[in-house]
């Protein structure tokens, strides 16, 4: 076994007993929080930002664990989005709650015992194999870890056998390091079928408010279609027809009816447009996605700053919802944050689009407020992609969109 192998499991578990003391304060945390929320709920509030921060470690051991075994463990939260009992109900059934929970309890004791022994062993072996040229360079005797005095060179090989026998200890180290590798990950890991019904869950959400999206759109463009569009070609048909009824009468006010039914023609046309447009902008078929958010950024009226990749095309679907998204969150910017600049990214990982949307504005920016972000979620969620908002009070607001491109 090589030495760097020992190395690395006493570094493992050094760092262990690190995670096992902050480990103890989470629980404290916890004990804390659950004592607050006994007295009249009062700690209600805190209880999602204090799972969002707890949760910070169990995922630090879950990459821990990850590097070790050369395994992923994945993370099967439920997401804390919506009013405050939504999130306080769902942080309080979420299964990943519980194995959190159960891996601090453990690890609170068993780490700082493991990181105490994974320093002990070698330690120990070193000072026991030395022992002999102690009582050597100190005649009058020399301690041994058994409380024992060296005074004789048999008692001194006795100290070596003690020193051979701690070594053998520290060779299983690496064993176990690897113990409370796979321990953790049985705790912390989702447990079978867990994450495939949480999926199904999610898809079954998603597809629910796609198709709400999607009723709420058609009900638009048809009320678009006929309160606007409709109205004005029958207005155009009525004055064409009185017009006709008119020409052999009234020469002059005809050609008047013709030309107020042109003039309602161009704004019927004009109207089509608008409703075209809010399906699927032609701009994106005629200059690309890149060019379609430079479009964007020129009619805002808050200075922009473009960091846009070379994406390519994408499908059009995708490339609708990107512009529908950044448009929507340059509204926002524009009419609640206060900014003096804006930031807009575009990038692509792989077979996703990414998005960026940052403004240095006053900040506070919540879902719940109807800001349009829920829109913004929704349109994400809808071709299953991830949403995050950083918007701490003071600012700056960071928007954060991964939508999926692939077949």
């Amino acid at each position: 076994m090589r030495l760097g192998q020992i190395w690395q499991a006493v570094r493992y578990l050094l760092v262990g007993g690190v995670t096992s003391m902050l480990a103890v304060f989470a629980l404290c945390g916890l004990l804390l929080v659950t004592a607050m929320c006994a007295v009249f709920g009062l700690g209600l509030p805190v209880v999602p930002e204090a799972m969002r921060v707890i949760r910070l470690l169990p995922g630090l051991e879950r990459r821990r664990v990850a590097r070790a075994l050369g395994v992923p463990v994945p993370e099967a939260y439920r997401p804390l989005t919506g009013p405050l009992s939504r999130q306080v109900r769902t942080v309080l059934a979420d299964p990943a709650t519980r194995r959190d929970t159960a891996w601090l309890a453990v690890h609170a004791f068993t780490g700082i015992l493991a990181a105490g022994v994974a320093v002990g062993l070698p330690l120990a072996t070193i000072n026991q194999a030395l022992i002999p040229t102690y009582w050597y360079l100190l005649p009058n005797g020399a301690p041994s870890s058994f409380d024992y005095q060296v005074t004789s060179w048999p008692l001194a090989m006795v100290s070596v056998l003690v020193a051979l026998l701690y070594g053998g200890l520290t060779l299983l180290l690496p064993a176990a390091a690897r113990k409370q590798a796979q321990f953790a990950r049985w705790l912390l890991k989702p447990a079978e079928g867990v994450m495939l019904q949480d999926r199904v869950a999610e898809l079954t959400a998603t597809r629910a408010a796609a198709l709400d999206a999607h009723g709420a759109e058609l009900r638009r463009i048809e009320r678009d279609l006929h309160d606007g569009t409709q109205a004005r070609i029958a207005a155009v048909i009525m004055q064409l027809g009185i017009a006709e009824q008119m020409r052999g009468r009234d020469l002059d006010t005809a050609f008047d009816l013709v030309r107020k039914a042109q003039d309602t023609a161009m704004s019927a046309l004009a109207e089509l447009r608008d409703v075209v447009r809010s399906i699927y902008p032609p701009v994106l078929s005629d200059r690309g996605l890149d060019g379609a958010v430079t479009a964007l950024a020129a009619r805002c009226p808050i200075p922009c700053e473009l960091d846009l990749a070379q994406i390519g095309r994408r499908p059009a679907a995708v490339e609708a919802a990107a512009y529908f998204i950044i448009a929507e969150a340059l509204a926002n910017v524009t009419k609640h944050s206060g900014a003096g600049h804006v930031s807009i990214g575009l990038d692509a990982a792989e077979d996703r689009l990414l998005i960026t949307v940052g403004d240095d504005g006053r900040g506070g920016a919540d879902e719940a407020l109807g800001s349009g972000l829920a829109g913004i979620r929704r349109r994400v969620e809808a071709l299953d992609g991830d949403t995050a908002l950083s918007s701490p009070v003071g600012g700056p607001t960071v928007l954060r969109v991964e939508l999926p491109c692939g077949s």
